[in-house]
């Protein structure tokens, strides 16, 4: 899994994005702005966090929802890391009631302020494995990420 942005995420990322090039998916000339993005992670993560346990793979395949309306995580892939990057997650495949979901979450354990400025940076770990594994649509999306990212 991935580690917090702001730390090593940089050593997860670019083995992606050197394989998403090799394999022609991804040009070389485009690389630059993913990393770019990692070179600027320290600036781009928010404060310092400690490790939280995260589901892993949390896109809205992996949210039941009961008839009672209550919800129902399926499938983790559970590892340590920041505690943006599941919401990030749902943010990038979607999830029903998602305005609930994070409003139920700040209720509990509140984000760290600019917490929505950062969802395309956790998002671009999962946007490089989909590149690799299912190509080109994601790199596509994968690019427009990082600029936005790069933007702020």
């Amino acid at each position: 899994g991935a580690p917090p942005p702001g730390g090593p995420e940089h050593a997860f990322v670019l083995p992606y994005l050197r394989r998403a090039v090799d394999d022609g998916t991804l040009r070389p000339g485009e690389a630059a702005v993913v990393e770019e993005v990692c070179a600027r992670l320290p600036h781009l993560s928010g404060p310092a966090e400690p490790p939280a346990r995260l589901h892993g793979d949390l896109w809205n395949g992996n949210v039941l929802w009961a008839d009672d309306g209550r919800a129902w995580l399926i499938d983790p892939a559970a590892h340590g890391g920041h505690r943006e990057s599941d919401l990030a997650m749902l943010h990038l495949f979607g999830c029903p009631h998602l305005d609930a979901v994070v409003e139920g979450y700040q209720s509990v354990a509140p984000l760290a302020a600019g917490w929505h400025y950062r969802v395309g940076l956790h998002q671009l770990f999962p946007l490089l494995v989909h590149t690799v594994l299912f190509g080109r649509g994601y790199a596509e999306q994968t690019l427009s990420t990082a600029r936005a990212v790069l933007r702020g």
